[in-house]
């Protein structure tokens, strides 16, 4: 049996990970797949060189993760473990997932390998961890802006009063706090960067009365000029609560004013107060655009919007995925 110089056993990232116990998680029916892999890995007459999988978080504590190591080393790989958001490449969305690279010896990694997992990028000049940087020049539709340029233009952000935060229902002051500390870190950039510039009917995207009323103190509400986003799951834009964060359109409002005894007012007081914020999803093509899709990329006509939601909840961030393989072939 042959094989390829490369291989990328991938598993669907919006699926939950398969650590259910020591008992469930190999002997969950989705990864059947994976332990096939497994399994026919080490009798291939040719090895692959190159070995590189994702899976999300959780997956580095399941005793399928225990397993693959066990065949790499068995069929003389070496590798290297990662927990990596886009953050770290200072794009404003969190969506932490776990990667191994793997290469079969005696071929060298261009940096020293750790047993730890690793949250930054390796630097293959040294045995250090590379410094947080915004990335220039992935490719010639990344949307770069300087953090001198930013520093300028950001404004302070309104949920946040002079007395302490704003708190919204489940949500702690410590959360607050790692919300405005995200906001403040100008080495991430803002969401402006990858919004839509008017070429696309956004009223479709925008929160309607029954969301806004049953949903208000449980959204995660960005401004354009934030720096973070929470993961879009699959189920963004059919479901509300835990699967996205949506994007006040209307930046002059200030949010503590809307949300202020809020729940001592009318429905219909409410609706009005919360409409001033003209709370949006966030279109397809920018979450693309997160993920670091190139601009060319494109639907199919015939897909829903619905349906583009789904792919991209199981989609990678293309950038992150790049500088892995990098990472792996020089």
């Amino acid at each position: 049996m042959k094989s390829t110089n490369i291989i990328f056993p991938l598993h669907h990232s919006g699926q939950k990970p398969l650590r259910i116990g020591l008992q469930g998680d190999v002997a969950d029916p989705r990864a059947k797949s994976f332990l096939y892999v497994l399994d026919i890995l080490p009798r291939l007459e040719r090895l692959p060189k190159y070995i590189l999988l994702e899976n999300v978080k959780g997956f580095e504590d399941s005793s399928a993760r225990n397993v693959f190591l066990q065949t790499l080393e068995k069929c003389g790989f070496q590798y290297q473990e990662f927990l990596l958001s886009p953050t770290c490449l200072g794009i404003p969305n969190s969506r932490l997932r776990y990667f191994l690279i793997a290469k079969l010896l005696p071929e060298p990694f261009s940096f020293q390998t750790s047993s730890q997992i690793l949250t930054e990028f390796p630097n293959p000049e040294g045995m250090c961890l590379q410094e947080r940087s915004v990335p220039m020049n992935l490719d010639k539709d990344w949307p770069f802006v300087p953090a001198e340029e930013t520093k300028m233009t950001s404004k302070p952000s309104r949920q946040y009063s002079e007395q302490g935060p704003f708190l919204f229902k489940l949500e702690t002051p410590e959360d607050a706090e790692r919300k405005k500390t995200q906001n403040n870190d100008i080495s991430i950039q803002m969401l402006q960067v990858f919004l839509e510039d008017g070429a696309e009917d956004l009223s479709q995207y925008f929160l309607p009365p029954k969301s806004l009323l049953r949903y208000a103190l449980l959204l995660d509400i960005v401004k354009p000029t934030s720096r973070r986003s929470t993961c879009f799951t699959k189920g963004y834009g059919h479901y509300v609560e835990g699967t996205g964060s949506v994007l006040q359109s209307a930046e002059d409002v200030e949010m503590e004013s809307v949300f202020k005894l809020l729940e001592t007012l009318s429905e219909e007081e409410k609706l009005k107060r919360l409409s001033t914020l003209q709370l949006r999803y966030f279109t397809p093509r920018e979450i693309a655009k997160l993920h670091g899709f190139p601009q060319e990329f494109s639907f199919p006509d015939k897909t829903t919007v619905k349906q583009r939601y789904r792919l991209l909840g199981n989609s990678l961030n293309v950038h992150i995925v790049a500088k892995l393989i990098t990472a792996l072939l020089i």
